[in-house]
């Protein structure tokens, strides 16, 4: 019987593990909601069909344009034949609606019987479900042949017809598709947003890869996530602090360049801040995209173009990185950058031997994660304790800004006017101004209450007391390990080693 308290007391241990392991599962992330107004469906072609003929799955989209969509699904025995796109515009009453139908071809290898699973596919949010199908691939269909000639000799007056030759004899074989490579207007740019920075000013700088509307058919994209590291190596600056923003869609907006309309990607931003006067260089870096070559013949319910591959090439850039002014003398390093102060203290009311909290919050634009907090400056009658530092940043419309906020405890000592002024400073570098300055504290608070003398020290009075003076002198000074939690995995370990055991002999005992 014993042994089948130690299976119950394994199994409830296991069970209690796995539980609390699961309860830190993630819950997913839930899709973007489509647009408002928006109607898509899924449409599968004929199940039953020729090897010689594909096999199509479209969404039709309406109310909406085509942001994104997921890929289609791959088919056990077939192989993806391209895509095809329409597009039908209709007017009713003065109201133009567009209706989109985009369909992957499918490719069967060989005769036979496939299975299509149920799958689903995602239209601007909105998740599109099938059921799945079977799918026939039947033999090619044979060429018909001509109707038996009746027997007999013709009738009088008619001649039989003499055949002269096939098709291909008569009009030639037909020719091979012919295609042409456009002329496309696009090209690829390192863009810095100023062409001299100070030591510690922001640059921001933007890798962009301008469109023509008309070229919109003619390119895509091709393994740019494989692509980017490379050439993010190759823009990264040694002497440069670095501030990336997060990795977004890839989508375009409008611009003009030279006075025509182009569509720029911003495929990266970064904001560097410059450690030295040592002048920032950006390469030339490449990026290969897919460019198709269109038919020269078009050919209806074809997808009329070749896929080839062009690389694109962006300019080199520098930015003039200047040396700040020499520092005043007697004066605190300067944080580079335009901000501004904030200030807030937790009560209405101060008095002598009372703790005042205090807030001081630098913000604005600038390397505020290396602004050194302000050292307080020794006033008469106060304490300060401090700082707890709490940093913010937002990286938006190609700026980093922030707030670093300092939260200092205030012990005054002596009643009067406390002018924080005179605790604390900031040193700043303005780069518009080309200048130093320093942010000051507005706050005047109005201490009450008599004056107080400093308490004794702790350790004076650890050593006067009786009490603690005889349990130091018996206390054991052997050092202890403090490594707890990888000593209470290891007794769990053994612990768990030890119910298995016992439930294999138990389970061994029973069965003999």
């Amino acid at each position: 019987m014993a042994w089948r308290y130690f299976l119950l007391l394994s199994g409830w241990f296991l069970c209690v593990v796995a539980a609390s392991t699961a309860s830190y599962a993630q819950p997913t992330t839930p899709l973007a909601a489509p647009p408002a107004g928006q109607q898509a469906t899924l449409e599968l072609g004929r199940s039953s069909f020729p090897v010689n003929e594909y096999f199509t799955i479209a969404f039709r989209l309406s109310g909406a344009p085509l942001e994104r969509y997921s890929a289609f699904p791959d088919i056990e025995g077939f192989k993806k034949s391209g895509k095809t796109s329409t597009t039908t515009t209709r007017t009713v009453g003065g109201r133009s609606s567009v209706e989109l139908v985009l369909t992957q071809r499918y490719a069967a290898f060989a005769e036979g019987e496939f299975v299509l699973k149920p799958f689903s596919l995602t239209v601007n949010g909105q998740q599109l479900r099938s059921a799945g199908a079977t799918l026939r691939v039947l033999p090619q269909a044979a060429a018909g042949t001509p109707p038996p000639a009746a027997a007999g000799p013709p009738p009088a007056g008619k001649q039989p017809l003499v055949g002269i030759g096939n098709l291909d004899q008569l009009l030639g074989k037909p020719k091979p598709q012919e295609y042409v490579e456009p002329r496309d207007n696009a090209f690829l740019s390192v863009e810095p947003d100023r062409a001299s920075a100070w030591v510690g000013e922001p640059v921001h700088v933007g890798l962009y890869f301008y469109l023509a509307p008309a070229d919109q058919g003619l390119l895509d994209f091709y393994r740019f996530a494989e692509q980017l590291p490379p050439i993010l190596r190759q823009l990264r600056q040694p002497t440069a602090w670095e501030e990336a923003f997060d990795e977004t869609d890839i989508r375009p907006d409008s611009v003009r360049v030279g006075g025509k309309p182009y569509l720029r990607y911003q495929l990266h931003e970064t904001v560097y801040y410059p450690l030295s006067a040592r002048a920032l260089t950006f390469p030339r870096v490449a990026l290969q995209m897919k460019k198709y070559r269109l038919a020269k013949r078009p050919i209806e319910g074809d997808d009329n173009r070749l896929e080839g591959y062009k690389t694109y090439f962006s300019q080199p850039r520098t930015v003039q990185v200047r040396a700040l002014p020499p520092v005043p003398a007697g004066a605190a390093p300067a944080a580079v950058g335009r901000y501004q102060l904030r200030e807030g203290v937790g009560s209405t009311s101060f008095r002598t031997g009372h703790t005042i909290s205090y807030t001081l919050t630098v913000e604005g634009e600038g390397n505020l994660t290396a602004l050194a907090p302000p050292e307080p400056r020794p006033v008469p009658g106060l304490e300060v304790y401090g700082p707890e530092v709490h940093l913010e940043l937002t990286r938006a419309d190609g700026r980093v800004t922030g707030r670093k906020v300092l939260r200092y405890r205030l012990v005054p000592r002596q009643p009067g006017r406390l002018r924080l002024r005179d605790v604390l400073r900031v040193p700043v570098f303005h780069p518009d101004r080309g200048r130093y300055d320093t942010l000051r504290p507005e706050l005047e608070l109005a201490v009450t209450g008599p004056a107080v003398t400093p308490p004794q020290e702790v350790t004076a009075f650890v050593r006067t007391d009786p009490f603690y003076a005889q349990q130091l002198a018996s206390a054991d000074a052997t050092l202890m390990d403090m490594d707890t939690p990888r000593q209470v995995k290891r007794y769990a370990n053994l612990v768990l080693a030890l119910l298995l055991a016992l439930a294999g002999i138990g389970w061994w005992t029973a069965r003999r």
